[in-house]
């Protein structure tokens, strides 16, 4: 059985005077709960990692990186390796967020060597697909996630080891959310287009998640979806209150 997944993605958010007391008050909130079929991550911006993962060892949640680089070291001023993230102990990584598509032209072929590279170092991506509103208007879902799919897994052998966050860019940060129907249509895809690249129990057994827009509101509404398998949270993820409301709901499933 697949455990559900409750991520939130701070983004370039919080002061360093304001982790603590968010991580603190969250790893309180968790304390008394039994979460066995849900894991919390949490995706601070780079600076934070080392203090976030000091509080995350005495806590129930662990701590992710928002982005690699797709070289394994040199010359890359104000990046982060594959290596450096293994040497800190981060478990997770986001890769292929819509944002990094978008403000910073990251290609399927940068995102397919960056997931090599958090693999090479044991390293759980957590891979973003999703369309834009223009594609969707166009009716052409359902080619974008399976050639992003066949781009970014290209030449990759999944076992237990990949998360994939499907987010309609139109539903980021805009307070539109996809249906349930639409979030779990594009989330059954993904699992057939598993299933047929690599095997049923890899398609059962690979996480995947909806970005975009969930909050306390639609959670429970998303997570009961039978391919929905948690969230990749933004907004909500940066108060606290809501971000272990949503960790609740996901427990009383």
């Amino acid at each position: 059985m697949r455990k559900i997944i409750i991520a939130g993605n701070w983004k370039m958010n919080m002061l360093f005077t304001e982790v603590e007391d968010f991580l603190f008050e969250l790893s309180d909130n968790l304390e008394e709960k039994n979460l066995n079929s849900v894991e919390v991550v949490i995706c601070p911006p780079s600076v934070y990692l080392e203090l976030s993962s000091d509080i995350a060892d005495d806590s129930k949640f662990f701590i992710g990186a928002q982005n690699v680089n797709d070289n394994s070291n040199g010359a890359y001023t104000g990046e982060i390796s594959a290596a450096m993230l293994d040497s800190m102990d981060i478990p997770y990584c986001i890769i292929g967020h819509s944002e990094r598509r978008k403000y910073y032209a990251e290609s399927d072929e940068v995102i397919n060597a960056k997931l090599k590279k958090l693999h090479e170092n044991e390293i759980v991506p957590i891979f973003c697909i999703g369309e834009t509103l223009t594609q969707r208007e166009q009716n052409i879902t359902k080619d974008i996630i399976l050639s992003q799919l066949n781009g970014g897994l290209k030449d990759v052998k999944i076992e237990d080891n990949v998360i994939i966050a499907y987010e309609p860019v139109w539903a980021i940060g805009t307070g539109k959310t996809a249906t349930p129907a639409q979030a779990q249509e594009i989330h059954a895809l993904i699992r057939e287009w598993l299933e047929e690249n690599y095997s049923k129990d890899v398609s059962g057994n690979t996480p995947i998640l909806y970005g975009g827009s969930m909050n306390p509101e639609n959670v429970k509404e998303l997570l009961i979806q039978p391919d929905i398998d948690g969230g990749l949270i933004g907004g909500a993820a940066l108060d606290v209150s809501k971000f272990s409301s949503m960790v609740a709901t996901a427990v009383e499933l």
